[in-house]
């Protein structure tokens, strides 16, 4: 059942959920406030929009043009109604096509920025694979795995420009080893704790295309304080 919410906290901007779908979650929201904006970029895309909630809040920071790329095509159709809905249509563009094939029409060096939430999971012999192909695709590298995605940045970044991702702690060495793999140096990590005293659940991580050397290591970011609710640093990406 389609449902239209508010984008968590976000004044005046809503987003066509389906409630048989993979939902967006905060991760989105912390990725589209972790990377990058400078001034004067012109070219953002969005790997594996779903249902556009990065482009969306990209579109509250920046004047860049921003595509976003969906396999879906269920998804692809929620991500054309939420930029519709919120009268972006001039600002975001959403294709329905794999990454894969998108990339290999492309030229070269064309976008400022790329943001991905990828899939998590590696695909193994011994995976256990939902039975929704929304959450398949969502959760396990079965369309886009690291390596593919840091190559498709290598060839569609502009020089100096960023790619920046949410991830799994446990990937990070894999993201490190397959970003420097094509030419983009990690820059800046963050890492993630759904409480004080919890083990780190989560990374943000961006890198720069032919980037030099230097690692900057963020302070770390506790997501919900000891009631349960958003810290009030997560607060402050949401628009009052």
């Amino acid at each position: 059942m389609e449902v239209i919410n508010y984008l968590l906290g976000y004044k005046g901007l809503k987003i066509v959920q389906n409630t048989d779908m993979f939902n967006f979650s905060l991760d989105s929201v912390l990725l589209a406030n972790f990377v990058s904006l400078n001034k004067g970029i012109g070219k953002i895309l969005d790997i594996g929009c779903g249902n556009a909630p990065i482009p969306l809040i990209l579109s509250t920071k920046t004047d860049a043009s921003i595509t976003g790329v969906e396999i879906q095509s269920d998804v692809y159709d929620l991500a054309l109604k939420s930029v519709a809905l919120n009268c972006l249509d001039d600002r975001i563009n959403i294709v329905n096509a794999d990454i894969n094939d998108f990339s290999a029409d492309c030229s070269s060096d064309c976008y400022d920025v790329i943001t991905c939430n990828p899939p998590f999971f590696k695909v193994t012999t011994g995976s256990h694979f939902n039975n929704s192909s929304y959450k398949l695709l969502a959760r396990h590298e079965v369309c886009l795995n690291l390596e593919q995605l840091f190559k498709i940045s290598r060839k569609l970044l502009k020089n100096g420009g960023v790619v920046a991702i949410v991830h799994r702690p446990d990937r990070m060495i894999d993201i490190f080893c397959e970003m420097r793999r094509n030419n983009i140096e990690p820059k800046r990590v963050r890492f993630i704790y759904p409480k004080v005293g919890r083990m780190c659940n989560m990374i943000l991580v961006e890198g720069s295309k032919n980037g030099k050397s230097g690692l900057s290591i963020l302070p770390p970011l506790v997501i919900h304080d000891d009631n349960g609710d958003y810290t009030s640093e997560v607060m402050k990406f949401f628009e009052e």
